[in-house]
């Protein structure tokens, strides 16, 4: 049964404080993990599915400790195997709602190829990567996403590795469902976690969080009042891609195949870039877009179709069923060249 068909009538009321857990949250005071967790909190009662069809699957990190906090099924799991655990889970029960909790370490570097594939594969889960360039939980050394020339503890000269574009690297694999929210905007994140969760198929939500304590104001450009207002650009269907005060708005568009920033009252209507998120290639032009020469998107960048991975899975069995009938396991492991261990002979 779907958690979002018939049954879903049947589903307590719930309140945030039902998917509070009885374990003390641990991590750092002001860490920006606190306020993604009571947002999900919050979030969980809107989607309509009894807390026992939920699941919170995490690998290694900081963001990992998640599942302990959630008053619903889960597993903390080994560093970067959480997208494995849960196709595994979801080809298990499809009735599941699970979603990955994963961090820029955990997710893309060890995890980046178990990443790759539940993208690819289109799995029916939620990933909702934090990401705050640094890892946290062994102490500040660079991560996947640590901007170059990072100095840290592991990186005293500063890192020589480009880093990782989360959104880009969901595109790039294939994924259906890309967005990006942030940790201190709390109405946008609420509204991405709605979103994210609704998506049949793999959904990959970045949300741009803050390490107070090793990497602090990573992000200043969206949480600083004044950058905020001269760089966010929010994502939205059918809307043009315009960002900046309103006494001096400006605007993305394309020239040629290349986007372009220009002051939006000299441009014509008919030459505004139009977000369109069923458009792929125009999401993958949007995941480069960066401070401080352009806006920094955040919202949905993509959002489409594509088949399910595990519903796959399943008309397959069917059909071998309905061709060959139930399978004997004891007569297809003895089936074919077999040993016999004999006591005969020297």
């Amino acid at each position: 049964m779907s958690p979002t068909g018939a049954g879903a009538a049947a589903t307590p009321k719930y309140t945030k404080k039902d998917f509070e857990s009885d374990q003390d949250v641990r991590w750092c005071p002001g860490c920006g993990d606190y306020a993604i967790l009571s947002a999900i909190q919050k979030s969980m009662p809107d989607l309509g599915i009894p807390k026992e069809n939920i699941v919170f699957i995490s690998g290694i990190g900081c963001s990992s400790r998640f599942p302990y906090y959630m008053n619903t099924y889960g597993f903390h799991t080994i560093h970067g195997r959480a997208p494995a655990l849960a196709t595994g889970l979801k080809v298990a029960r499809p009735d599941l709602k699970i979603f990955v909790v994963t961090g820029d370490g955990d997710g893309l570097s060890i995890g980046g190829n178990h990443m790759l594939h539940v993208l690819r594969r289109n799995v029916d889960v939620t990933v909702l990567l934090f990401n705050n360039r640094i890892y946290g939980l062994t102490k500040g050394q660079y991560s996947p996403t640590s901007e170059l020339g990072k100095v840290t503890k592991s990186t005293p000269l500063g890192s020589a590795d480009r880093p990782v574009n989360p959104l880009a690297f969901a595109l790039g694999c294939g994924a259906t469902f890309v967005g990006r929210t942030v940790d201190r905007n709390i109405p946008h994140m609420d509204e991405m976690l709605k979103r994210a969760a609704a998506h049949r198929g793999t959904a990959f939500l970045e949300i741009l969080q803050n390490c107070n304590v090793y990497n602090d104001l990573a992000w200043n450009v969206l949480y600083d009042k004044e950058s905020k207002v001269l760089h966010e650009l929010r994502l939205e269907h059918g809307k043009p891609l315009l960002f900046g005060p309103p006494d001096a708005r400006q605007a993305v568009i394309m020239q040629g195949v290349t986007p372009k920033v220009v002051d939006a009252k000299g441009v014509a209507e008919s030459a505004l870039w139009i977000h369109d998120e069923k458009n792929v290639n125009a999401a993958k032009l949007l995941a480069d877009l960066f401070a401080p020469d352009f806006p920094v998107p955040i919202g949905v960048l993509e959002d489409i179709a594509a088949p399910i991975y595990e519903n796959v899975l399943i008309d397959q069995e069917q059909h071998a069923l309905s061709d060959r009938g139930p399978g004997d396991i004891a007569k297809l492991l003895t089936s074919g060249d077999t040993w016999k261990i004999s006591s005969e002979g020297g």
